[in-house]
């Protein structure tokens, strides 16, 4: 049996599994093309901690191999901190750490190297056991300073990255495997911490996406669940004062915010677990926590503040529909939302009946980004009751439903409602819904 044909087979297989289980295939397919039209090496930069080797490389082999079969290649870069801890116990050395760093003599230099390179070889020999193109780089890499030997020792700081190895490697196809270990320009083999050696990578990579793969799945909130989505031009200060962000997480945060700071605005980090990279990666959804540098958020109570011809631009774009010429004058504004770059927007209106959602408009470059939930979520806080329609067939009813006290279906149209208790009240909130006049286009533009 030709195997080729057989392995052609299973990846068709696993893309339906996906299609099905993951997510609209509409979404799927809006980032496949939107990841398949960059530069190979901007795709994404994905981080695996020496925990995830240990205990989950299954999982984050069966995800990196998904990923080569629907034409991506991404750039990964590991750790070892687990394995390194348990041969230097072995070998009779204590360990020591200076500011969350490995102090690394020359006697643990040779173990970092050997533990380093076995965990290397480990993953891209797993990942080739899946007939998933992989290549191991080890040196070459990453130039180093030595960081302060007296304190550190063999510890360096990145002074310049050769993307050299990855693009013959990407080129191939061939997933690269890079290892945290650097050189000086004398030669001097250093170990690097795994974390910052990511940074340094992203900042000369430039990738659309980071993804930084943990146990946990994600940041997670005083209650232990997992944060979905930080928008850290709204969310960071307040982060920051939060009791419940204890000492390591307010560093991974400020860390983040960093590299962020240094890429792309439409560049993200996720935090994910391995088996759910490529629900994070393809849909709006995704899995782990979603940090992006994110937008400002301009809000008013009338026309006069926005742009409104690029208000409308963004209405149409998002709905696929013409506004209808007078639709700013005809709506009684109450207050609206809208990111500072015009990719998102709430906008409430005022009715006899209360607050009714006019639109809620997210571009489709914009989705997934956390970008609607943090304008909504600024709404929500400001807009004790709401009423508002949508269409049966539209896919964010989903949310809606998530969000709303109640519904009530009305022939082509899903009414909701929050935060209105009055029977009567509510029936007349339906009946204004459903006679409200439509202000977009029936046809697609």
């Amino acid at each position: 049996m030709n195997t080729s044909h057989v392995h052609d087979r299973q990846t068709r297989l696993t893309i339906l599994r996906l299609l099905s289980s993951m997510g609209s295939s509409k979404e799927i397919n809006q980032y496949l093309k939107r990841y398949s039209e960059l530069e190979a090496a901007r795709f994404a930069v994905v981080k695996v901690g020496g925990a995830v080797l240990r205990d989950d490389l299954e999982a984050l082999t069966s995800s990196l191999a998904f990923l080569q079969d629907v034409g991506l290649t991404p750039i990964v870069i590991h750790g070892a901190g687990p394995q390194l801890d348990a041969a230097i116990a072995a070998a009779g050395i204590e360990k020591q750490t200076v500011d969350g760093l490995r102090v690394t003599r020359a006697d643990t230099l040779a173990i970092v190297r050997q533990v380093m390179q076995a965990q290397n070889l480990r993953l891209v020999e797993a990942l080739q056991a899946q007939d998933t193109r992989a290549t191991s780089i080890v040196c070459g890499v990453f130039e180093a300073r030595l960081k302060n030997p007296e304190i550190y020792g063999l510890v360096g700081d990145v002074v310049k990255v050769d993307l050299a190895p990855l693009r013959a490697s990407l080129k191939a196809g061939s997933i690269p495997v890079i290892a945290s270990l650097g050189e000086t320009g004398e030669g001097q083999i250093v170990n690097i911490n795994a974390d910052f050696a990511a940074n340094a990578l992203v900042r000369e990579v430039q990738p659309d996406k980071i993804v930084f793969l943990t146990g946990t799945g994600g940041l997670l909130d005083a209650a232990g669940q997992v944060i979905d989505s930080i928008n850290l031009s709204s969310d960071f200060e307040s982060l920051m004062q939060a009791d419940w962000v204890n000492g390591g997480m307010r560093v991974k945060i400020e860390q983040i915010k960093t590299l962020l700071d240094s890429v792309p605005l439409s560049s993200s980090v996720s935090i994910t677990r391995p088996a759910e990279l490529a629900k994070e990666l393809f849909t709006h959804k995704g899995s782990g926590t979603l940090v992006r540098r994110g937008e400002r958020v301009l809000c008013a109570d009338n026309w006069q503040a926005f742009d409104l011809p690029r208000l409308r631009g963004l209405l149409e774009s998002a709905f696929g529909r013409t506004l209808v010429g007078d639709y700013f004058e005809r709506t009684a504004l109450e207050r609206a939302w809208v990111s500072e770059n015009y990719r998102a927007a709430v906008i409430l209106a005022k009715t006899e009946e209360g607050i009714y959602l006019d639109k809620f408009a997210v571009l489709d470059e914009a989705q997934g980004e956390g970008l609607g939930r943090a304008l909504w979520e600024q709404m929500r806080a400001q807009t004790p009751s709401l009423y508002w329609r949508s269409r049966r067939q539209n896919p964010v009813n989903g949310f809606y439903f998530d969000e709303a006290d109640g519904s009530s279906k009305q022939g082509e149209w899903t009414v909701f409602w929050y935060g209105l208790e009055d029977f009567a009240h509510i029936q007349r909130c339906v009946m204004a819904s459903v006679r409200r006049p439509v202000t977009l286009s029936e046809q697609q533009t």
